[in-house]
C-alpha cells in the first residue's frame, strides 16, 4: 500500500515529525528508476532505508515511496509542464537545511539524477553549502523504453551511436542541438520532455537530412503498468504524438525497426497502436 505524500514544510521549518538531528547530516541523490520497482537497484534500497527526509519527484512511483522508513517525511517537489510545487532554487536550498540539522536527505529522483534530473545542479549547492552529498546512480527511463519495446539503442549493424538530448531547455527555450551530427544514419537519438515538441524536433531532424522513413519509437511512462508504445516513421512522428499525455520518450533511429507494439512481458501494457508507418 503506498503512503500518503506529507503536507508541505513551512517556511523555515527543518526539524519535521520531531525527528532528533544526528550528527553529520548528508544528502543522497538516488535514482529511482522508470517506475518499475523492480528496477530499483540494491544500493538505492538500502540508502532509501536510512532516510529521515525524502524528497522526491512526481515521477517516482508509489511503491517505491512505500519503501521509505516509517518515520521518515515524504515531501513531494513535482514538477509538471508550466506547474511546479517548488522552484529549484527552493529544492537546493530545502536539500541544504535539513542536511545542516543533521538529518540523512534522499533526493529521490526519477530515472538517473545526472540525466535531465538537474542532479547536477542539487549536487553543486550541497557543494558549495560543504554539505555531504552522494549519488546512487539509476535506470534511465530510455534503457526501460528500449528494453520493453525489444528495439536496441544501440546495434553493430544500425545504431554506432546513441545521444540523448532534451526536448526542451531551460525557461521552455528550444534546446540547442547540433542538428546536423543528429541526422546522421545509424544514429539512434532518444528524446526526453519531446512530447509537445515532436512536430518541430521532427521538422529539424529532416530539415538537417534525416530520412522521413527513418523509424521511430513513443513510450509513454517506460516500465509501469501503464506503459503505451507507438511504433512510427520520422515523418509520421508529429501525427502520432497527437493525443499522448504523460512522460513520454521518442526514440529515432534505423535499430527502432525491431520494435515491438505487443508487451514483451504479459500483462505490462495495457495498450499500444501503430501509427505513421510508411508516412
Amino acid at each position: 500500500m503506498s503512503r500518503p505524500a506529507s503536507p508541505k514544510p513551512k517556511a523555515g521549518l527543518v526539524l519535521l515529525n520531531g525527528v532528533r538531528p544526528k550528527s553529520g547530516g548528508e544528502v543522497w541523490l538516488v535514482g529511482a528508476g522508470p517506475g518499475d520497482p523492480d528496477l530499483l537497484t540494491v544500493k538505492a534500497l538500502r540508502v532509501l532505508g536510512t532516510a529521515d527526509v525524502v524528497v522526491h519527484d512526481g515521477l517516482v512511483s508509489p511503491e517505491i515511496l512505500a519503501l521509505s522508513p516509517p518515520g521518515a517525511q515524504l515531501i513531494s517537489v513535482a514538477k509538471r509542464k508550466s506547474r511546479h510545487t517548488y522552484g529549484q532554487d527552493e529544492i537546493n536550498a530545502m536539500l541544504v537545511a535539513f542536511a545542516l540539522e543533521g538529518l540523512t536527505v534522499v533526493r529521490l529522483k526519477g530515472g538517473d539524477p545526472f540525466i535531465f534530473g538537474r542532479g547536477g545542479e542539487e549536487l553543486e549547492a550541497c557543494r558549495a553549502a560543504n554539505v555531504p552529498c552522494q549519488i546512487v546512480p539509476g535506470v534511465t527511463a530510455a534503457l526501460a523504453a528500449s528494453a520493453s519495446a525489444g528495439a536496441p539503442l544501440t546495434h553493430r549493424t544500425s545504431a554506432q551511436a546513441v545521444t540523448f538530448v532534451t526536448g526542451h531547455a531551460a525557461r521552455g527555450t528550444e534546446p540547442d542541438l547540433d542538428w546536423p551530427a543528429l541526422a546522421r544514419s545509424n544514429h539512434t537519438v532518444v528524446i526526453y520532455m519531446g512530447l509537445t515538441s515532436a512536430s518541430n524536433i521532427a521538422d529539424r531532424l529532416m530539415e538537417a537530412g534525416r530520412a522521413a522513413l527513418t523509424p521511430a519509437l513513443i513510450v509513454v511512462d517506460a516500465s509501469r503498468p501503464t506503459e503505451h508504445r507507438v511504433v512510427t516513421t520520422l515523418g509520421g512522428l508529429a501525427t502520432a504524438s497527437e493525443g499522448l499525455t504523460g512522460p513520454a520518450l521518442l526514440i529515432v533511429g534505423e535499430a527502432m525497426a525491431l520494435a515491438q507494439v505487443e508487451n514483451l512481458d504479459v500483462g505490462a501494457v495495457s495498450s499500444a497502436r501503430v501509427s505513421g508507418v510508411g508516412q
